[in-house]
């Protein structure tokens, strides 16, 4: 019988761990009583991608977690990271999301000007989309992922829309690749309460290489759903593209809003590391 990775961990640091969640996948996160670190098990080669992304990313002087330590056994592996203390940006009211917003923009442009050709991971739509055309064809599209009016379409329909533009949005992100965080919502970036800036960026399994609006469209609709009403989202859209540097690109935004929700595996997908206190 093999050893599983919940064991090795409790053998490295004994009654020092508390559980927080489990992925759909069976993927286990643990937190260390103290709020130092954080521990997520599962199977080992989509770990080992996790943690390779993490620790790229902390090198290349990004604010987010570092890997501690990579534990492997016969049944999987885990993975400990430091936590980024803070609160996160999904748990603020609008009036403090909109102070908060300039560092927030700041912060995901600093990211958007890492040296792309640095990158070793890729994200790109070529591959995504052969993603999303798999997680159609085996009705693991979650509908909760979808945007309200979209939700009574069939995913293949919906896919359908957006295969005619593909070759376009190619040429696009062959112009003006960055490194995507991926997952780039509201949940994934940390903020310190008392300064309001960013204290970093979670949830790091989909960081890549890829077209700047996978990362922006998610970004400005999961921020709407905060805005107390069109008029402040109008503002805020504005204020991104002021500090960002760029004139936004509705139709392109678009596309990674529609395509992103068919990407997300309702089977397979266990998550990234949940890694703020």
């Amino acid at each position: 019988m093999g050893v599983s990775p919940e064991s090795l961990l409790a053998r490295c640091a004994p009654g020092e761990w508390v559980p927080v969640t489990s992925g759909e996948s069976g993927a286990r996160v643990f937190r260390s009583v103290d709020g130092s670190r954080y521990a997520k098990c599962a199977q080992a080669d989509p770990l080992a991608r996790e943690r390779d992304r993490i620790q790229w990313l902390s090198d290349a002087g990004v604010p987010g977690p570092s890997v501690l330590e990579w534990i492997a056994g016969d049944d999987g592996a885990c993975v400990v990271t430091s936590a980024v203390r803070g609160v996160s940006a999904e748990a603020l009211p609008a009036e403090t999301l909109w102070r908060a917003w300039p560092a927030i923009t700041e912060a995901v442009r600093q990211l958007h000007s890492l040296p792309v050709e640095d990158c070793p991971f890729s994200r790109d739509l070529t591959e995504m989309f052969a993603i999303a055309e798999d997680v159609v064809a085996r009705g693991a599209v979650d509908p909760e992922f979808l945007p309200v009016d979209q939700q009574r379409t069939s995913p293949a329909e919906l896919l359908g829309r957006l295969a005619p533009q593909v070759g376009q949005r190619v040429a696009e992100e062959a112009a003006d690749s960055v490194v995507c965080h991926g997952d780039l919502c509201l949940p994934n970036i940390v903020l310190d309460p008392d300064t309001v800036t960013v204290a970093g960026f979670i949830d790091l399994g989909r960081l890549g290489r890829a077209d700047r609006y996978a990362d922006i469209a998610l970004l400005l609709a999961n921020a709407r759903e905060i805005w107390g009403d069109e008029s402040q989202a109008v503002a805020a859209d504005a204020v991104f593209a002021d500090g960002y540097g760029v004139t936004l690109d509705t139709e392109r935004q678009r596309f990674y809003l529609h395509l992103d929700p068919l990407t997300w595996d309702s089977v397979q997908d266990s998550g990234g590391l949940d890694l703020n206190e």
